[in-house]
């Protein structure tokens, strides 16, 4: 998509790519609320419904992509790695799944935290992208808040650090094969889709699936897990055309901010001192890594 660069058009897109990253940041931060009306469907099953939901949704949106879609299953390389993003977005959605039904959301949302921090990092291993002070500074510190929360709660934040992981890596991976968003979500979620099929297949033969078993309500909020999943990201690439990466970096903080709030209000879940010591070093770091990046952003 092209935007004209007229003054009075460059504001209307920064306008309008600023509401639309505020929508998908909000929407990903309160997420968490919906997964739990998909239940008595395990976290498992609500996976495999996102998949093949998602891919019927983006078929139908992307329709005029297919030729797009084609070219790039037939590039070896772009397939491979679409692949490897595929298997690390599917942890990311079962682990973020998982904690919104069970309510382990402020683990969700300190994976979130980190994960920005951590992709600065992956820069440095994967792409040898060489560090300014300040960012060292910032990574050194939110690894003292994982330290620190491995040794006051007795071990590491797994969840944390898995979501975080999963998700730095699949953006890295995305970079590498730099293929569309809607494209790049349509083949990962078609590369899944059979596993996913077979697996509810599966539900209905061995009579433990709940798609269709639990009233249309039910039904129906299985099916929309395609609309969650996709409109969000649609916004995301919208905002990201129009705004400033700098922007972009700091809306992304809106969605586990929401998640650390229906975490404490909603969901009620404990969060003693030692925990919030840990979140209160992760968010210094972040303020450095936020300041240092709009001071370069400026210079």
């Amino acid at each position: 998509m092209t935007i004209a660069n007229t003054p009075a058009t460059k504001s209307n897109a920064a306008r309008d790519g600023f509401i639309f990253g505020i929508t998908a940041y909000f929407i990903w931060g309160i997420v968490p609320i919906y997964w739990p009306h998909l239940q008595p469907a395990s976290p498992l099953e609500i996976l495999a419904h996102r998949v093949i939901w998602s891919l019927l949704f983006l078929a139908i949106i992307g329709r005029k992509k297919f030729s797009q879609i084609r070219v790039i299953l037939s590039n070896r390389r772009s397939l491979l790695l679409l692949t490897i993003a595929s298997a690390l977005i599917s942890v990311n959605w079962g682990l973020f799944i998982w904690a919104s039904v069970t309510k382990h959301l402020l683990d969700s949302s300190l994976g979130y935290f980190i994960t920005p921090l951590l992709s600065v990092g992956l820069g440095v291993v994967f792409f040898k992208e060489r560090l300014r002070k300040t960012q060292w500074v910032a990574i050194a510190i939110a690894a003292s808040a994982v330290l620190y929360l491995s040794i006051t709660v007795g071990n590491p934040p797994w969840l944390a650090l898995s979501l975080a992981g999963s998700f730095g890596i699949y953006g890295y991976v995305k970079k590498l094969a730099n293929v569309p968003a809607i494209e790049s979500l349509t083949i990962e979620t078609l590369i899944l889709s059979p596993i996913a099929l077979s697996y509810l297949v599966w539900l209905e033969i061995t009579h433990v699936g709940t798609f269709g078993h639990h009233g249309l309500s039910h039904t129906l909020w299985l099916t929309s897990s395609g609309i969650v999943t996709a409109v969000p990201l649609m916004l995301f690439s919208a905002a990201a055309i129009r705004i400033p990466l700098s922007t972009m970096g700091m809306l992304q903080y809106l969605g586990p901010t929401l998640q650390y709030l229906i975490g404490i209000f909603m969901f009620h879940e404990h969060m003693p001192q030692s925990r919030f010591i840990g979140f209160a070093i992760t968010w210094v770091a972040i303020a450095i890594l936020t300041t240092d990046a709009l001071k370069n952003r400026q210079s």
